[in-house]
């Protein structure tokens, strides 16, 4: 690539972020094709099940193989019969853009649908708020090479990050962290979530569906999300920046 600055331009070898078209196959049978970075696969395709309302329990949603091919990926999922009527009811048949999060419901009831309310989950202090930000964007070494992913991170109660997943899809990101929390065994109540996005609907969703109480985003929320955050029980920050943050929904779980 040739890199212009000004009156200079420089020829130099750049990394480009990979965006692969990845299957699901639930109990053998196609279900949703999304445009995704070709990584933590595994994570993606609990996380997907679980923030999706296929399953219920993360461990129902056992992931028999992964298979890359000329196309794409192809990631084969494995769900209890009793689940079925589950899919069926999610069930979509697109090629979606990186994260697609509701693109492709046949129904708008489908596409719209309220998780459980959350836990009780933990109180933040604005501390550990920015101990987490600032932690998240040292941990994105995709993002920090090629300028073009999401990252989704899990914070402890002292803002340590524990986990990050990055994404060419904001909802990609947060999908395999689900997953990644789930196969390392952390509690969902016991931290937050901090992710380098918007907070729309589906990441709202997507957090309450797998039990988190506490979602800080970098940029705006957006309305959608904020009524379902209001009726789920989930703390929603937007514009969390160094310089402070806006709580827009149950501010009990921020220590202020």
């Amino acid at each position: 690539m040739v890199r212009v600055r000004g009156e200079t331009a420089e020829a130099r070898v750049d990394e480009i972020a990979e965006e692969v078209p990845v299957a699901f196959v639930y109990n053998d049978a196609p279900f949703a094709v999304m445009m995704a970075t070709p990584c933590d696969l595994a994570d993606f395709a609990q996380g997907f099940a679980l923030s999706e309302g296929i399953v219920e329990v993360i461990d129902d949603a056992r992931v028999e193989s992964i298979e890359h091919l000329l196309e794409g990926v192809e990631v084969r999922v494995r769900i209890p019969p009793q689940r079925e009527q589950a899919l069926q009811r999610r069930r979509r048949s697109m090629s979606g853009r990186s994260g697609c999060g509701v693109c492709g419901s046949e129904l708008l009831e489908a596409a719209l649908r309220d998780p459980a309310p959350v836990g009780p989950g933990i109180v933040v202090t604005p501390g550990a708020l920015q101990r987490a930000l600032r932690a998240l964007r040292a941990a994105q070494p995709l993002g920090a090479r090629t300028g073009a992913t999401h990252a989704a991170g899990w914070a402890l109660a002292d803002g340590e990050i524990a986990l990050v997943r990055e994404d060419v899809g904001r909802h990609n990101a947060l999908d395999k962290l689900i997953g990644a929390m789930h196969r390392a065994g952390f509690d969902p109540q016991a931290g937050f979530l901090v992710v380098t996005s918007r907070a729309s609907y589906e990441m709202a969703m997507k957090a309450a569906s797998a039990g988190i109480a506490f979602l800080a985003a970098i940029s705006a929320p957006t309305a959608l999300a904020l009524s379902l955050a209001q009726r789920t029980g989930l703390t929603l920050l937007g514009f969390a920046r160094d310089d402070g943050y806006a709580v827009y929904t149950h501010p009990q779980r921020l220590d202020r």
